[in-house]
């Protein structure tokens, strides 16, 4: 094989699929990239043996055909600090040689015959939607997935559909977050919902966005399978049964206020600054008027910060992990938010828009 790649073509292929590379793993193939040649382009593979992704590089003048296997963080090292517009690309039976104007780099291969095989988009497409609407929606649900659980279903990101639009749900148990996007094409998920792992929501949510490009989605078996454009995503979906979040999503409340989320992301940061484990949040109190963040720290001191606010009902207190409410207030895009209350013993809701809202559980200061 013998290929000479646009560097910058080639390094936003490389940055795409390093997110699928383990950082650790028994089988250190799966630490490799697999390079092969096409007709007029070049597939770069990538696989965890969970998730897998392929992407087309067609900015490249391929000399001899071929297909290597290579360690991902050597070559997508080399390729980063380099500043060649246009990078060489040779392998024999046992090394691959990376060629710039004053430099050269040998790397020792593996045998592609080991490497896993990672699944293309074969066939018509279940549901269709709109990239940049899809990765807004992820951004505004994403966060709220746990991170760690033996409750494998939190891990991941629930997918609805009804009618022609897509619900994509997280929560780890303290907070959920809801977004709707408008589907393009609309069809049926297996079993009526399916579960998606976060990793896979993150790398959709890095695909480069062109104009008004389409994410086709299949289902086959127990996987889902993506393509958009000269991207392809294969995963395994999460097995367990999601929470029954409808019946979390409070509908009685009367307490209504709508805040800049400016204004309001800032009060939290500030406030949180003298928050500490022992504290374990902010206080939110409302009055006629007035909206003022606080929080203590023993051992270090106190903070508040007022706001004026349009609200005209009872005073209340409730306190909040103020983390919870930088992480929702950082993604939602419109210039103000609602913020719904009930009681201080129950949730939050967070809502922006027709097409999101967030919950997040009280804590007791």
């Amino acid at each position: 094989m013998k290929a000479k790649f646009n560097r910058s073509a080639l390094q936003e292929a490389l940055n795409l699929v390093m997110g699928v590379i383990p950082s650790r793993t028994p089988k250190p193939i799966l630490q490799c990239l697999h390079i092969a040649t096409e007709e007029d382009s070049v597939r770069i593979s990538a696989t965890d043996l969970e998730v897998g992704i392929t992407c087309l590089v067609a900015q490249v003048e391929i000399v001899k055909h071929g297909n290597i296997v290579v360690p991902a963080d050597k070559l997508s090292s080399i390729v980063r600090e380099s500043f060649d517009d246009v990078i060489e690309l040779e392998a024999s039976e046992s090394a691959v040689y990376l060629v710039g104007s004053d430099s050269r780099f040998t790397i020792y291969s593996h045998d592609p015959d080991q490497y896993p095989v990672v699944p293309g988009f074969e066939g018509e497409a279940d549901i269709e939607v709109k990239l940049d609407r899809l990765q807004e929606s992820i951004k505004l649900s994403v966060f709220s997935a746990a991170k760690e659980s033996t409750r494998y279903a939190l891990n991941g990101i629930l997918w609805e559909v009804s009618g022609k639009k897509l619900s994509l749900i997280a929560t780890d148990g303290r907070r959920l977050a809801k977004a709707v996007v408008a589907l393009e094409k609309s069809g049926k998920l297996p079993e009526g919902r399916i579960i998606v792992p976060a990793k896979t929501m993150n790398l959709l949510d890095k695909i480069p966005v062109r104009d008004g490009g389409n994410v086709s989605v299949r289902f086959v078996n127990n996987q889902i399978v993506l393509r958009c454009e000269t991207v392809v995503i294969s995963s395994n979906l999460v097995e367990g049964n999601f929470p029954k979040y409808e019946d979390i999503i409070p509908k009685d409340y009367e307490k209504k206020i709508t805040l800049s989320t400016d204004a309001v992301l800032s009060a939290v940061r500030r406030a949180a600054l003298l928050a500490n484990e022992d504290s374990k949040g902010i206080k939110l109190s409302l009055d006629k008027g007035s909206l003022i963040f606080t929080s203590r720290a023993p051992e270090t001191g106190d903070a508040q910060i007022d706001m004026e606010a349009d609200y005209s009902d009872e005073p209340m207190e409730i306190g909040f992990n103020p983390q919870f409410l930088i992480d929702v207030l950082r993604v939602i895009k419109e210039d103000s938010f609602e913020l719904h209350l009930g009681q201080s013993d129950r949730p939050g809701l967070i809502k922006s828009g027709s097409n999101f809202l967030y919950i997040v559980m009280p804590v007791n200061l």
